[in-house]
């Protein structure tokens, strides 16, 4: 049902490796665009995109990264770590969000790669309005987003952490924000 209402461009609440989130098609612009009006956004906050597996970044034109940070991305993933890295592609400012990076991780739950692997990358913020704290059941979410959200899929208590974030864009990798894996650089 999830593969369904997402190749239609709808947006599907799910639990995730880590929390519950929101998800639409990353390279579905409207549902990107439909999604930041549902949570209520920062224009200017790029939302994480999930990949099922690495080759799925040339699909979003990124600049080469540094050895250092291939080996950083091979250590860490798949699993609860994001890494931004930068893109040359006018295409996705709707991704970037003006910043010229993208922020990918490749998740550790196989149901959900199952997903991305059937139709392509998917944007993921949490199933919370920005400034309120991620709901932790379906029923929380839909007290957040009503009908707003096309479907809600209950995965059960959801009390994880975020993903711990690392900017791979320069030569030393940057922790931008610690999450469930803590990374000491």
């Amino acid at each position: 049902m999830e593969v369904e209402v997402l190749k239609s461009g709808g947006i599907v609440c799910m639990s995730s490796d880590t929390v519950y989130g929101l998800f639409a098609r990353a390279l579905d612009k409207e549902a990107v665009l439909r999604l930041y009006n549902i949570k209520g956004r920062d224009e200017e906050k790029p939302f994480i995109i999930l990949l099922s597996e690495l080759d799925q970044l040339d699909e979003f034109d990124v600049k080469t990264v540094s050895k250092r940070a291939e080996k950083f991305i091979e250590k860490y993933t798949p699993g609860p770590v994001t890494f931004i890295i930068e893109t040359d592609s006018v295409d996705f400012e709707y991704l970037t969000r003006g910043g010229g990076t993208l922020a990918f991780r490749i998740p550790d739950e196989q149901s959900l790669k199952k997903i991305i692997k059937q139709i392509g990358p998917l944007v993921a913020p949490s199933a919370n309005p920005q400034g309120l704290r991620t709901a932790e059941t379906i029923k929380e979410a839909q007290e957040y987003f009503g009908d707003a959200v096309d479907l809600y899929s209950d995965g059960g208590k959801r009390t994880g952490e975020p993903s711990t974030i690392v900017d791979l864009t320069k030569e030393v990798p940057v922790v931008v924000r610690q999450g469930r894996i803590k990374i000491d650089l």
